[in-house]
């Protein structure tokens, strides 16, 4: 599994690759869809990060007569949500509590001090 994982970081750590999974996030897009969106890079580039993405199991292509569907595989990003994510969520959530609270305490009014001389009473 660390070596799956090792390539499914190298796929997500290029912008052009994260926006082929935003755009599969919203429904199955054929690679001339894919292509499109990307005018900047040529059809061969645009189909080389896709066999990046394909490679980590990012992508499930399937030939539909002359046309490759591509689909969002999010197993694993779940994967990796599970590993590193998940574990220090109970950490952080308790750490932002605390700020929070330390935040509202700073703020919170004072009540002016209370004399402790009889004759200001």
């Amino acid at each position: 599994m660390p070596e799956e994982l090792d390539r499914v970081w190298k796929a997500l750590g290029d912008e052009t690759r994260r926006s082929i999974l935003d755009l599969l996030r919203d429904g199955p897009r054929t690679t001339t869809e894919i292509v499109a969106q990307f005018p900047k890079l040529s059809r061969f580039g645009v189909m080389k990060h896709i066999d990046v993405l394909r490679e980590a199991s990012l992508i499930v292509t399937r030939e539909q007569g002359r046309q490759r569907i591509n689909t969002l595989n999010a197993v694993p990003i779940q994967q990796i949500y599970e590993r590193w994510v998940s574990r220090y969520e109970g950490f952080w959530a308790s750490t932002l509590l605390r700020i929070r609270d330390d935040a509202e305490q700073a703020n919170a009014p004072q009540d002016p001090p209370r004399p402790t001389d009889p004759e200001e009473r």
